[in-house]
């Protein structure tokens, strides 16, 4: 656990790292987050530290209002644009790609953040509920329009009432207002999950079906494993059919993924633990010092000393 906790952001490290002004929350367990107008000097600490990427222990929940923000979700890269819901589970790692005070004074970003402690103290099993849930690694966004939008921001504006009462029970009513809030996005993404697949044919769908699983496979394994052989042997297929699926399905090839993820693994411990170099280097597998320092300067044109630095 304390290996994990170093590569981890939560709330409560959130806070300590930079303490968020003027929002609402319940301790270190909920959040609710405004980016908008003159709030966002007020929030500028916290949106300078997703400018790397970091491995969030809880579930985030973004609701683009106004204007459009660029979110990197592991690999995949997202243009949130207005009136678009986004869920990250926890383990994700998140990086906000583009960002500046001007363009976010003319937006607003409401964001809640929630322990997973809270979570399961609801009786709310998150990934249980999105069963599909690499469906929802794959693509997290929502989309609202008429009706549901305006329940949207009923929830949200809800939320921040009983966030700034008086009322003794409010962390009993806000863990009702997220499990209802739960259910309806998950009849909303449902729905536009369908219409994908209708439009998917079933050879496509079995290439993305082993796409996705190949991913999920690269999640759990890549600190410890990137042979092609591995991941092939787990999927029962050669490593030359399973290169032409991922190729076929993603643009991109299987090795491409996992060196990726590596990659994204190492950013994350050189900028959000106190290990040294040497310890990141065993972490994630390397034989020497001198193999993961070509491997890093090769993908990011820095060296890891040098990204740690900057």
């Amino acid at each position: 656990m304390e290996e994990q906790s170093l590569q981890t952001i939560d709330i409560r490290r959130i806070l300590s790292l930079a303490p968020i002004v003027d929002e609402y929350s319940l301790g270190t367990d909920f959040i609710l987050g405004v980016v908008s107008g003159s709030q966002v000097e007020k929030s500028e600490p916290v949106l300078n530290m997703l400018h790397y990427p970091v491995r969030f222990d809880g579930y985030i929940i973004f609701f683009m209002k106004k204007g459009h923000c660029k979110l990197d979700l592991n690999l995949s890269h997202y243009d949130i644009k207005e009136n678009t819901l986004l869920f990250v589970v926890p383990g994700n790692i998140v990086k906000l790609s583009y960002y500046n005070q001007e363009h976010f004074a003319d937006a607003e970003l409401l964001f809640g953040l929630v322990s997973k402690e809270f979570m399961s103290g609801i009786r709310l099993d998150f990934n249980k509920v999105y069963q599909d849930s690499i469906r929802l690694w794959k693509d997290p966004c929502i989309l609202l329009d008429g009706e549901d939008l305006s329940l949207a921001e009923d929830y949200f504006n809800m939320t921040r009432k009983v966030l700034l009462s008086s009322r003794e029970n409010k962390r009993d009513i806000i863990g009702s207002l997220l499990t209802s809030f739960t259910y309806f996005s998950l009849g909303i993404w449902t729905t536009q999950m369908a219409r994908e697949r209708e439009q998917e044919g079933r050879s496509s769908a079995r290439v993305n079906q082993l796409f996705e699983r190949f991913i999920a496979l690269v999640t759990e394994y890549h600190t410890t494993q990137r042979g092609m052989a591995f991941y092939a042997d787990r999927l029962c297929l050669t490593p030359k059919y399973l290169s032409k699926l991922v190729k076929q399905a993603s643009g991109r090839s299987a090795p491409d993924w996992i060196d990726a993820f590596v990659i994204l693994e190492a950013k994350n411990m050189l900028k959000y633990s106190n290990r040294a170099i040497k310890e990141i280097v065993f972490a994630l597998n390397f034989p020497n010092q001198s193999v993961f320092y070509k491997f890093f300067k090769a993908h990011t044109g820095l060296t890891p000393s040098q990204y740690r630095k900057g």
